[in-house]
């Protein structure tokens, strides 16, 4: 009975709604919190992460609904996690040195632009929760297989280090663990998929050429 129910249309219907509407109040938290810091003296890295993640609500928001996804439970979770938990770091005012501002905001536009590349490769395929919403093998694609996350190391790795702090470092470092669990989630699913694993096959590299 509770597996029928999950597997339900109408049940992943209500979980999608809920997990955006989350995701939408964590942004606006996020949003706040870094007004705020930006008054007080805030920095070009501020920016460019809220850009970063207020494009990928707005793809959360835009994105075409599939039955075809991960009913499990911890993929749900680590989906939401994975999601939220970059959310909820904060500006600390302490950006280091010029030259290691100038390095990490670099860091932070080309992970932007490697990311929203993707998100435009994906369109309305993009999604949090492990599922088959058609298989892109255009743009960064052809680089590694999951660009989209390799974009959000980056942002986080420049934002960290100009922002350090033990609750920004916890934050990252939950999502990274996360992260890993959405690729294998990912994988286990749309391996079922032959145009995937054509794919998979040709791409060697999940994340970091010549090393995952």
């Amino acid at each position: 009975m509770i597996s029928a129910i999950r597997q339900s249309p109408h049940f992943l219907h209500v979980l999608d709604f809920g997990e955006r509407i989350v995701l939408a109040a964590l942004f606006g938290y996020m949003v706040w919190t870094f007004v705020l810091a930006w008054l007080n003296g805030g920095s070009i890295t501020t920016t460019i992460l809220l850009v970063s993640e207020g494009a990928a609500l707005v793809f959360v928001l835009l994105r075409r609904f599939t039955n075809d996804m991960s009913f499990h439970p911890a993929d749900w979770g680590l989906a939401l996690v994975g999601s939220a938990a970059p959310l909820l770091v904060q500006p600390t005012g302490a950006n280091g040195s010029a030259a290691l501002l100038a390095f990490c905001s670099i860091l932070m536009l080309v992970g932007l632009v490697v990311q929203l590349a993707a998100k435009l490769t994906l369109r309305r395929s993009f999604g949090a929760v492990a599922a088959n919403r058609g298989v892109k093998v255009g743009g960064p694609y052809r680089l590694v297989r999951h660009p989209m996350y390799a974009g959000y190391l980056m942002t986080h790795i420049g934002f960290l280090l100009t922002n350090p702090s033990a609750r920004n470092a916890l934050a990252y470092g939950i999502c990274f663990i996360a992260q890993i669990g959405r690729i294998i989630a990912e994988e286990k699913l749309l391996t079922a998929d032959s145009k995937y694993r054509d794919f998979a096959a040709r791409v060697r590299y999940r994340l970091v050429p010549g090393i995952f």
